[in-house]
């Protein structure tokens, strides 16, 4: 409980008296200080019993307007003037009862046989008081919450212990932000306010937090997790907040008890990884939906994905990607992860959020029994995305080269080695490869293929000359063309649809 201007006038040995403003006594008193200044308000921080005996004080009505504004501009909790035997002031001069009056400044009267120094210290005494309830308060919650978390309590067990202790609704959301506990009538508008930074929150992954003001509600937004973000406690924040062991002891508890989620959920995901691995060997429409709605999977339509992470990386993605895709029908092998979704799925956003920046394919949205050509589709076009710096979807690229993806890895091999292997022979850096590549990428554009190289164009006409001459082919030609990208298109192909080695889930 705060100390207020009312608690200070309630202390019966101070025989303070209130002669103005008897409507402010509830504001919060947070230091004491003594100042004689005719402008003391550029000494003040904020929340002063600001003491004196007005000995520099003029009595005119301008004056003590223009006194009164400034410890007001300051600050001030409240003003005190010492009157009595020896003091300036026998009695508060009218004209200052009247500015404090009007400027909703607390006036109190401090008697003669009152010491300032008696003020200070019943103020100090009543904050440090106020200080020890509010540790032995924190020590009780830590307390209370430690047991609740140690007797094997969820997180709505562990936020309805928070609430009965400290009175403040809390909401736990997972990592798109949606709900997996809350307590307290502002719930759904702690909720709502914290949604608004969460995404930006989001991004900086551990070292995220916030603070939030909406519709007069304080809302602290704290990361939840480990080693990884696993979600965020959205915590309704009092409106003089003393945060710290009491905010962190509650995300310290949350973090373990999602930590230890994520460990007990390792079976299930192995499980749903094993069941995607049964669907993509080839299951009749009429046993994979089933199996699906036994997951909570309830689509007619898939789409798959595949996206090449950074070394060390796949496990964790996949593991987020499990957590927050229905049916968490998701694997990894070496820096790939694949992953079945719902076609109502908007997977851009799922990208953005848990992928950013990473090569990634996206299948055409086929019927569940057709599983596995989805995912060979998102495969085949890692390559693409990886030249292209964003997810390539099969929706958006040409008929011939998903077709490729189905055609035996042998064939495609044989067909690009034949057209591709003159080049090959005198092209061990890959110059020549990645020159065609980017040229026919630009449709022939001299400039454009120079630029996006970082060579110069002639660099790029002699390397293109020197194509023809090896291969044969003049590629004024359109047909020369294609048969020249239709090859990088097949060698692409295969280094993504080569038969996978058994992927595993994240451990």
């Amino acid at each position: 409980m705060s100390f207020t201007v009312d608690a200070l006038l309630a202390v019966r040995e101070l025989r303070l008296r209130l002669v103005a403003s008897a409507g402010g006594t509830g504001r919060v008193i947070e230091a004491a200080h003594v100042s004689e200044l005719a402008r003391p308000g550029e000494w003040l921080r904020g929340g002063e019993l600001l003491m004196t005996t007005g000995l520099v004080l003029p009595v005119d009505q301008r004056s003590c307007r223009e006194f009164v504004q400034d410890v007001v501009d300051g600050g001030a909790a409240a003003l005190a003037l010492g009157v009595g035997h020896g003091q300036p002031y026998q009695r508060p001069p009218e004209e200052l009862v009247a500015a404090a009056e009007a400027a909703g400044l607390p006036l109190l009267v401090v008697p003669d046989e009152v010491p300032f120094i008696a003020v200070t210290k019943a103020v100090f005494a009543a904050l440090a008081a106020q200080e020890r309830r509010a540790l032995e308060h924190t020590i009780d919650v830590q307390r209370r919450l430690t047991v609740a978390a140690a007797s094997g309590g969820d997180l709505d067990t562990i936020l309805t212990v928070w609430l009965d202790a400290t009175g403040r609704a809390a909401v736990v959301t997972d990592l798109l932000g949606r709900p997996l506990a809350s307590v307290g009538p502002s719930a759904q508008a702690l909720l709502a306010a914290g949604r608004t930074v969460l995404a930006e929150v989001t991004a900086q992954g551990l070292l995220g937090s916030a603070s939030v003001d909406v519709d007069g509600l304080t809302v602290g937004v704290q990361p939840i997790g480990a080693r990884r973000l696993r979600g965020h406690a959205l915590v309704a924040r009092p409106a003089q907040p003393r945060l710290g062991a009491l905010d962190a002891a509650l995300v310290s508890l949350l973090t373990l008890e999602l930590e230890r989620r994520h460990l007990a959920d390792e079976p299930r995901r192995r499980t749903r990884a094993e069941a995607m691995t049964r669907l993509l060997a080839g299951m009749p429409d009429d046993r994979a939906e089933p199996m699906l709605r036994a997951l909570g999977v309830a689509t007619p339509r898939m789409r798959g994905l595949a996206v090449l992470t950074g070394p060390g990386e796949a496990a964790e993605l996949s593991a987020d990607l499990a957590l927050v895709l229905p049916g968490g029908l998701v694997r990894h092998s070496g820096d790939t992860v694949e992953a079945l979704i719902a076609d109502e799925v908007d997977v851009f956003a799922l990208l953005d959020r848990f992928a950013p920046g990473r090569a990634a394919g996206i299948g055409a949205a086929l019927r569940p029994g057709a599983a596995a050509v989805t995912l060979r589709q998102a495969r085949a076009l890692l390559a693409t995305s990886a030249r292209l710096g964003r997810p390539a979807e099969a929706a958006e690229h040409s008929t011939s080269r998903l077709l490729l993806t189905l055609g035996p890895p042998e064939l495609l091999a044989a067909f690009a080695d034949t057209v591709l292997a003159p080049i090959d022979a005198v092209d061990p850096r890959g110059d020549l490869v990645t020159t065609l590549r980017a040229w026919l990428d630009a449709n022939a554009a001299w400039d454009v293929t120079a630029s996006r190289l970082g060579v110069h164009r002639h660099t790029v006409r002699n390397r293109i000359d020197r194509i023809e001459q090896l291969t044969g082919r003049t590629l004024a030609a359109a047909s020369a063309r294609y048969e020249l990208w239709l090859a990088l298109e097949a060698r692409d192909a295969l280094a993504h649809t080569a038969t996978p080695q058994p992927l595993m889930t994240d451990r």
